[in-house]
């Protein structure tokens, strides 16, 4: 591996992500040798993993994908190999210790985002309901990971200088801990589920990629597509999907709000699309 997309640079900043890029091509080189791969130059998009094409012996096209050691990416295999390709491309191999994915690879691969909000709205709700599986362990329970965010928000507003109002904060907060102690059934969820996680493929018409598993109620499920700008960003386009996929999956919209909320802020603190998130955010509070 001669060249690694300029988005993993951010790593450099810590002791751990430094030793990361440092071992990283020697870990493609190994997947490469233990699973006989022909590799392609990686993939521009990457930001907590590199993924690149791979060809294996018989011809068979498929994805290599290695992770920098995260929560969020622990479980990914076990989401994957759960769903068994019903709406989610198929786990081909995995190495825990080198958090390395041999991936279907999606072809063309052009991401749902450029259909537009209809026609993805409509793709997303079928996909949702083949991959709310009931689940248990290993995954995360939703509740666990509320908690974890509704404990960590204060401290990380205050870090950041207070950058938008605290009702806007102890809105967030109060929904994430309210919401956790009355959930109903429990499923596999994608909790990054947005436009470009899923793309366009052959053996369906689209697949989804890169979990991020939780444990929890449906409803937390429409978070990420609500907030998902890639399908137009301002109150009406945030408000329709809230309101069409809360009708159509015949869920609680109030419950799916408040969850959406409530992520929006707890992701917004180390992202680039800040401004956006909390436009949305506020869109949602007005929507209620």
């Amino acid at each position: 591996m001669n060249e690694r997309p300029r988005e993993l640079a951010w790593l450099e900043r810590s002791a751990d992500g430094r030793a990361w890029l440092e071992r990283l091509a020697s870990l493609v080189a190994q997947c490469a040798e233990e699973w006989s791969l022909e590799l392609g130059p990686p993939f521009a998009d990457a930001y907590l993993s590199l993924a690149m094409p791979a060809r294996l012996p018989d011809g068979t096209d498929a994805v290599l994908k290695v992770a920098y050691p995260h929560a969020e990416a622990e479980h990914e295999a076990a989401a994957l190999a759960r769903w068994d390709g019903n709406g989610a491309v198929r786990l081909l191999r995995h190495d825990t210790e080198r958090w390395a994915l041999l991936l279907e690879r999606c072809t063309p691969g052009t991401p749902l985002s450029g259909a537009g909000q209809e026609e993805g709205l409509g793709v997303l709700a079928d996909l949702l309901q083949r991959l709310w599986v009931p689940a248990g362990a290993p995954f995360r329970p939703l509740a666990e990971e509320a908690e974890g965010w509704a404990e960590s928000m204060p401290g990380n507003w205050k870090r950041m200088g207070r950058p938008f109002e605290r009702t806007l904060l102890d809105t967030a907060v109060e929904a994430l801990r309210d919401l956790s102690r009355s959930q109903g059934e429990q499923v596999l969820l994608h909790q990054d589920l947005h436009g470009d996680n899923v793309l366009r493929a052959e053996r369906e018409p689209w697949l989804v990629i890169d979990p991020k598993p939780l444990v929890g109620e449906r409803e937390f499920g429409l978070a990420p597509i609500v907030r998902s700008f890639e399908f137009g960003h301002s109150q009406r386009d945030v408000l329709r999907r809230l309101d069409r996929l809360s009708d159509e999956l015949q869920l609680d919209r109030e419950r799916a709000r408040l969850w959406a909320i409530g992520q929006t802020i707890a992701w917004c603190f180390d992202t680039k699309s800040l401004e956006r998130h909390l436009q949305t955010a506020r869109w949602l509070v007005d929507g209620g």
